[in-house]
């Protein structure tokens, strides 16, 4: 894994522990509308990073859209990844 694609996985990384912190907020605090667009922006640059990295690297999720044969068994699978990079 070169350092663009790991630079690329670390804030697909970042950006969803964001999206689930953000969402255990508005769980309890709902009328929040700060934080809903703050959530809103976040799933959108989501969206857009994981649609990138995809376009170049392969599927990260069972529910990408791939052809045949899937491209993501070509590697690295997620324990041969040094984050050390």
């Amino acid at each position: 894994m070169d350092r663009e694609q790991m630079a690329l996985l670390k804030e697909i990384m970042e950006v969803g522990f964001l999206l689930v912190e953000i969402n255990l907020y508005l769980d309890t605090h709902p009328e929040d509308e700060k934080a809903l667009r703050l959530h809103n922006t976040y799933s959108q640059r989501y969206d857009e990073l994981t649609s990138l990295y995809e376009a170049r690297y392969g599927l990260l999720t069972f529910t990408g859209k791939s052809g045949c044969p899937w491209s993501y068994i070509n590697g690295p699978w997620p324990w041969e990844v040094n984050f050390d990079i």
